[in-house]
C-alpha cells in the first residue's frame, strides 16, 4: 500500500515537470525528498496507510519550516502543493 501510494505521488510530480514553473519545480523536488524519507521511516512501522504518509510528510515539513529551511512564500507553495498532491493521489 505505502509503495503504491508513494508511486502515485511521484508520478503526479513527474507529470508536472513539463509545464511547471521554476518555483513549482523547486517545490516538487523538495517534496520528493521529504516523501522519500517519510516512506522509508514508515516502512519500518506498522501503519502503511495514506493518512500515515500524509502525517509523516507534514511532520517533516513542519520540522523543516521551524528550522528555517523555507521562506514564508516557499512554505506556502510547498504546503499547498503537498496538500494538492496528497488529495490527487488519494482520489486515484
Amino acid at each position: 500500500m505505502i509503495a503504491e501510494f508513494e508511486s502515485r505521488i511521484l508520478a503526479l510530480i513527474d507529470d508536472m515537470v513539463e509545464h511547471a514553473s521554476d518555483d513549482e519545480l523547486f517545490a516538487s523536488g523538495y517534496l520528493r525528498g521529504h516523501l522519500t524519507l517519510a516512506v522509508a521511516a514508515l516502512e519500518a512501522g506498522d501503519d502503511h496507510s495514506a493518512d500515515a504518509v500524509h502525517a509523516e510528510v507534514t511532520r517533516s515539513l513542519e520540522k523543516a519550516i521551524l528550522a528555517g529551511e523555507l521562506s514564508p512564500r516557499d512554505q506556502s507553495l510547498v504546503l499547498g502543493m503537498w496538500d494538492n498532491l496528497f488529495q490527487q493521489a488519494k482520489a486515484k
